[in-house]
């Protein structure tokens, strides 16, 4: 296989494992949903961007998140 297989497997073995993480969403303030929302839009705005760069896809959700929590602070 080549490496950008490997790269994009590797990508969505991350994300499912911060999926499984979210399943307490239940017990998370409008702060923290915000926040988790925002990385999962970010991640796949970046991915969009960059054509599926690992890089820009955790920086979209880096980015995302951030702008998330924000905005989940003045609710």
């Amino acid at each position: 296989m080549k490496l950008t297989t490997w790269t994009k497997f590797a990508a969505v073995g991350i994300l499912a494992f911060t999926m499984a993480g979210c399943s307490s969403w239940d017990n998370m303030s409008h702060r923290q949903k915000s926040a988790v929302t925002g990385a999962g839009l970010g991640g796949v705005a970046g991915a969009v961007v960059t054509g599926g760069g690992v890089l820009g896809t955790v920086g979209g959700a880096a980015i995302g998140g951030v702008i998330g929590d924000q905005i989940g602070k003045n609710r």
